[in-house]
């Protein structure tokens, strides 16, 4: 589907009658093919729409540097176009960024925001640190998880990556999400160099309405590697959850 001059591919799953979806979008350099598996997952709850976002996954680049409020506003208008609203939109790292600024932006159009090892660490917003980071969680991720990243990388190529970059680098993701008026939950592998626990309870923290979930013994793809346990803390936290009540933290098997 075309947007505002970029090109988005949706992946959908539906269910008659269904009365919640599912909003999934994938990190900078990947597709919808690592979000696959929690897709798989959460479709037997409701419908649910994975995005593959311009220039990623072998879509069309645009012939500017989108940035993430660009992305952000073209998404509301595609989600606007397949009759979403109150939707449980799901990011992970990047797209936890573009989930967060459509939500900012589209109020209405946020039933919950889940953020799945969010970026980036107020505390370390450098090419060097994210690129220490990613280097140290490569080395712990299973061999599949780091075969689909990497072939995703390739599709995406290092032109549109480094023009991605400077903007996950520069977005000011905690301040977004404390404008957020939806539920915001995080959520990470408990073993994630990327997206830290220190970091992952200042972005909790930073919500009107925030908490988190850690996975242990996984790592930053945990939407992949953990998808059930991934899966069953959002099910857990949905809008009208008694898990809303004040347990700030929380941790699943």
């Amino acid at each position: 589907m075309r947007i505002a001059q970029m090109s988005f591919r949706i992946r959908s799953s539906t269910r008659a009658a269904s009365s919640r979806t599912f909003v999934l979008i994938h990190g900078i350099g990947t597709s919808h093919r690592y979000m696959a598996r929690l897709h798989d997952q959460l479709a037997t709850q409701g419908d649910v729409h994975s995005i593959d976002l311009p220039g990623f996954g072998g879509m069309p680049k645009p012939t500017w540097s989108a940035t993430v409020s660009d992305i952000a506003r073209a998404l509301g208008e595609l989600l606007t176009e397949l009759e979403v609203a109150h939707a449980i939109l799901v990011g992970h790292s990047m797209g936890s960024q573009w989930v967060v600024e459509l939500a900012a932006r589209r109020p209405e159009l946020a039933g919950m925001v889940v953020l799945i090892g969010p970026v980036t660490d107020d505390e370390h917003r450098s090419v060097r640190a994210q690129s220490a980071a990613l280097i140290r969680d490569i080395l712990g991720e299973p061999f599949d998880a780091n075969l689909l990243v990497f072939a995703d990388y390739l599709r995406c190529g290092p032109v549109w990556y480094s023009k991605q970059l400077p903007h996950m680098l520069a977005y000011p993701i905690e301040r977004r999400v404390a404008a957020l008026s939806a539920p915001v939950l995080v959520v990470r592998g408990g073993s994630d160099p990327v997206a830290g626990v220190s970091w992952c309870r200042r972005l909790r923290d930073s919500a009107q309405n925030g908490r988190l979930v850690a996975v242990p013994s996984h790592r930053h793809v945990v939407q992949f590697t953990a998808a059930p346990a991934v899966a069953s803390a959002i099910q857990a936290h949905l809008p009208g959850s008694e898990l809303w009540q004040p347990r700030p933290e929380l941790r699943v098997p």
